[in-house]
């Protein structure tokens, strides 16, 4: 895992952590799994799947309750990201602020990061 020991490689806020309790809680699930796909405008998507066994690659991040793995892949494009849950009244779901991220396209949908 790419991190700062002592440091959680994502931090989640208050309201992602609510929002990740009550799906754990709903589906009786081990937690979320985030990861990335090739996929939409500027080549990349998040993922987001339940999971009910948690794979030892995966780094794993707690946070009263609600638990984040992260996928062996996408582990060191997501550091330092934070993770957060917004509602308005047209939408709601998960927003990723990821420092990683050089470019996104209109909808917010996919995401690009710099070339190695």
């Amino acid at each position: 895992m790419f991190s700062i020991p002592g440091t959680p490689p994502v931090s989640i806020t208050p309201a992602a952590e609510a929002q990740i309790r009550r799906l754990m809680e709903q589906g009786n699930k081990q937690g979320l799994r985030i990861g990335l796909k090739k996929g939409g405008c500027a080549g990349m998507e998040y993922t987001m799947e339940y999971v009910d066994s948690i794979d030892p690659h995966d780094a794993v991040v707690e946070q009263n309750g609600a638990r984040i793995l992260i996928a062996p892949t996408a582990q060191m494009f997501l550091f330092g990201t934070e993770i957060d849950y917004e509602t308005s009244l047209l939408e709601s779901g998960f927003r990723f602020r990821n420092p990683n991220v050089v470019d996104a396209c209109g909808c917010g949908e996919s995401i690009r990061f710099a070339d190695p």
